[in-house]
């Protein structure tokens, strides 16, 4: 097997020097369009490649970051996972994906980078973690936390607004004439995260229009799955009266729950409507198509991957930053569309 072409290589080649090669490499200004265009012909003759990782080990890196979720399975996270590796290929990066499963010792692995020296940083999606977790971690560990289950301020934080979100397809529905809105997946108490938030935006939309909440319209579920959404929506059917509107807090709750109407013999839109959260790509193929708060997973990715390498770049100690990214409400047929 013939060598590998390296920079000296090149610098023959192009009749330069190699210290010209590497500047054309980085990109660097002072070299003319003649020499820079040398360079790059004989680098494409040549079939020459940057080795990025030796590049990367020499500034005391690994070029590569990690991306926890909770389960891949869900659409929404491997979405998402899709968009990270889009945006960290164009910084040159490779990224590791780590499924934790809700589970907090996985959870507290990924926040201390798995105790070993292969992950620049990690993006990290928590459910488990306590606030406590955030406290003691390493700092020098850069993080970047999607999601709501983490405390502000512990770590640079990436997400939408939940609560402006929910509130929104609450306005929708209300809109449309229904008063009897169920919240699938939702929650009135506990720990703050997403579903807490979501269910205050509905309650704020509700007061705003006064109309009287009733706590029993707030169905929790196990996990936010296809068969909790069905198996909610059935219990919430079977013991009536029945609900004239679900807002599920994610479209894998909502699909599940299509399916119960179905089997109730109950029309999307026309008896009850249905709308989700996430816009994943299968509720744009259901039937009825899905009405859903879409999230701009490309603007989240590229926000959590330019934080994380901001902060792989600066000082640990900097204050720790937000970003909230924009959502829109979609509507399909599951709600008139």
């Amino acid at each position: 097997m013939a060598a590998r072409p390296s920079i000296k290589d090149v610098a023959e080649y192009a009749g330069v020097s190699p210290k010209t090669v590497s500047n054309v490499i980085n990109d660097f200004e002072h070299v003319s369009e003649k020499t820079r265009a040398a360079v790059r012909e004989a680098i494409e003759a040549l079939g020459y490649r940057v080795n990025i990782a030796g590049r990367q080990l020499r500034r005391g890196r690994t070029g590569m970051i990690t991306l926890a979720v909770p389960e891949l399975d869900v659409a929404y996270f491997s979405e998402l996972a899709k968009h990270v590796m889009a945006a960290a290929d164009g910084r040159g990066l490779t990224v590791l994906i780590h499924q934790t499963g809700g589970v907090r010792e996985r959870e507290l692995a990924a926040l201390h980078g798995f105790d070993a020296q292969f992950t620049d940083g990690v993006i990290l999606s928590p459910l488990a973690l306590l606030p406590r977790d955030f406290a003691t971690r390493d700092t020098r560990l850069p993080v970047v936390l999607l999601g709501e289950s983490c405390p502000a301020g512990s770590a640079d934080h990436v997400g939408i607004d939940n609560v402006a979100a929910a509130r929104e397809a609450t306005e929708h529905l209300l809109a449309r004439g229904r008063r009897r809105i169920a919240v699938v997946g939702g929650a009135i108490r506990g720990r703050r995260g997403t579903d807490r938030l979501r269910t205050q935006g509905y309650q704020e939309a509700l007061r705003a229009a006064r109309v009287p909440f009733e706590p029993e319209l707030v169905v929790p579920v196990r996990a936010f799955h296809w068969q909790d959404g069905a198996r909610a929506v059935g219990a919430v059917l079977e013991r009536g009266p029945a609900p004239d509107a679900l807002l599920c807090l994610n479209d894998h709750l909502a699909l599940g729950a299509l399916r119960a109407l179905h089997e109730a013999g109950l029309r999307a839109a026309d008896d009850l409507d249905v709308v989700g959260f996430d816009d994943i790509e299968a509720g744009r193929f259901s039937v009825p198509s899905l009405t859903t708060i879409a999230p701009d997973k490309a603007a989240i990715a590229a926000a959590a991957v330019s934080l994380l390498v901001d902060r792989i770049d600066r000082t640990p100690a900097e204050e720790a930053t937000g970003h909230i990214v924009t959502h829109r409400l979609v509507v399909r047929e599951s709600s008139g569309g």
